[in-house]
């Protein structure tokens, strides 16, 4: 049985075929509104979330399922000591498939160790949030029209920021890709990344403190928020917490068909005044979300023999 912990536990051809289902679900959604009837799907999410709990809910709801949902240590039998894998065999008794999100690394990895249905990591502390990446890649592919042959800038929190280290990942198995990682010393990309990924495939990156020298090159723009909740230290967060703010100015030697991207929620990193910009992506992304979630949904479930 297959679940979904790391992105690279997908080929580029399942990446691949995941977008043209999510762009077949965009363009025949009644064709997919009855595929889960009779489905559950559990949500559980010991670590708060806007868009990827409602966007795996509405995913699974759009697809004529049904969810059962935990949101919060605080109200599950996490809060009585109960421990990852025996919530995952208790949780498998009741449903279909499972997206778990856990502030520990390797919570997701447990979960799918010992539940008997297939488990998606919506993510795990630091470590990865590989949804997330199905979100972007669906972005970059419907406003580029392609993934390769492209110069992708991270920007912000590359050392706790899980989103950044999934879409390096993923990337990285496409053609003709340059990364430029945009970053405080104290928050640039772990060397696991860059040494065991980057490194060892041979694809070309720089690493600088300096987002407007770089912004004429960049064919994507990836914002993160630098976040409070992995920072040991507040005043450490405090002091690097602006590092980046993306504003017009800032665009002014940006190409016309930069595509700014952003995991959300942001608190300041991306201006406002950039929203109304017909560069920004971030609101497509979080759209887009919901289809590859729905595509995933579909493939794992089959696979499982449930569909």
């Amino acid at each position: 049985m297959k679940s979904l912990i790391d992105i690279l536990d997908l080929t580029t051809q399942e990446l691949d075929e995941l977008i043209a289902t999510a762009q077949d679900i965009i363009a025949n959604p009644a064709k997919y509104a009855t595929s889960c009837h009779g489905k559950k799907l559990a949500t559980l999410f010991f670590e708060p979330s806007t868009r990827t709990r409602m966007s795996f809910e509405a995913a699974m709801y759009e697809l004529g399922g049904n969810v059962i949902s935990v949101t919060g240590a605080g109200t599950s039998s996490a809060a009585k000591g109960e421990s990852v894998a025996d919530t995952a065999k208790t949780v498998s008794c009741y449903t279909d498939i499972i997206a778990i999100r856990h502030p520990k690394e390797g919570a997701a990895y447990v979960t799918a160790k010992n539940a008997t249905v297939p488990v998606i990591n919506a993510g795990d502390g630091g470590h990865c949030h590989p949804t997330q990446t199905l979100a972007d890649l669906l972005t970059i592919y419907r406003e580029k029209g392609r993934l390769n042959n492209m110069t992708i800038g991270v920007c912000g929190d590359l050392k706790f920021g899980r989103t950044v280290h999934s879409l390096i990942n993923a990337m990285s198995r496409y053609d003709n890709i340059k990364f430029i990682l945009i970053s405080p010393e104290e928050l640039q990309v772990p060397t696991y990344v860059t040494k065991d990924v980057l490194e060892q495939k041979g694809i070309p990156y720089v690493q600088t403190t300096d987002l407007e020298a770089v912004m004429p090159e960049l064919d994507i723009l990836y914002m993160t928020r630098v976040q409070r909740e992995r920072f040991f230290n507040e005043e450490d967060y405090l002091r690097l917490k602006d590092s980046y703010i993306l504003n017009m100015d800032k665009l002014k030697n940006a190409k016309p068909d930069l595509s700014i991207l952003h995991p959300l929620p942001r608190v300041n990193e991306i201006s406002v005044a950039v929203d109304d910009d017909p560069r920004a992506c971030y609101f497509k992304q979080v759209l887009n979300g919901k289809y590859m979630r729905m595509a995933l949904i579909l493939k794992l479930l089959k696979e499982a023999g449930q569909l």
